[in-house]
């Protein structure tokens, strides 16, 4: 979504939370939990869930494996759960010409860096560079060519953008900024 007044542009960004990486991580918890629970109760020699009986497996060394297995899964699928929860990536960026600035927020994990803040002079942007690779996952990455600094992306790196979309918000910003809009086309990655 984009705001833009005479002076001022604000593009937001979106972050980790969406559809696929929300069933990706339930999907990982709830399918974890049934090695977790065949290891305990391989451990405890008693079945805590009647479905998945483990009177047949030994602790050591199958329901240590399953154990193991299962806590990796609860991780993953819990920080997976995390991120998309907190939204992790999302923010905006923000174009004033009237300060001349340009500023880039995007939220953290929760701690000491949980908020990221970069703010730049927006009369340093030479260019609105736009790099796409093509491919069976394509990837467009839309950033600010500055004067002797490195280029920082204005998109989410994975988003499923279209290459029209892409080069409209694009040709806004370079519009808004009166700067020129340089390309860069890759190679397909095999």
């Amino acid at each position: 979504m984009t705001r833009q007044s005479t002076s001022i542009r604000i593009d937001s960004v979106r972050g980790f939370r969406t559809f696929s990486n929300s069933c990706w991580a339930c999907v990982l918890i709830f399918g974890a939990l049934g090695p977790t629970s065949v290891g305990l109760s391989s451990h405890i020699e008693k079945d805590l869930i009647p479905l998945l009986p483990s009177k047949y497996i030994v602790f050591i060394p199958q329901g240590i494996v399953m154990l193991f297995h299962g806590l990796a899964g609860l991780s993953i699928g819990s920080y997976l759960g995390c991120a998309a929860f907190r939204d992790v990536g999302s923010g905006y960026n923000l174009f004033n010409k009237r300060e001349g600035i340009f500023l880039i927020f995007r939220w953290g994990f929760p701690g000491r860096n949980c908020r990221i803040c970069a703010k730049f002079s927006s009369r340093d942007i030479q260019a609105v560079g736009l790099e796409t690779h093509g491919g069976l996952y394509p990837r467009r990455i839309l950033y600010p060519k500055f004067r002797g600094r490195q280029n920082v992306p204005l998109n989410r790196i994975g988003d499923n953008s279209s290459l029209s979309e892409i080069e409209e918000k694009a040709a806004g910003i370079a519009r808004f900024l009166r700067v020129p809009i340089e390309s860069f086309r890759g190679l397909p990655r095999n």
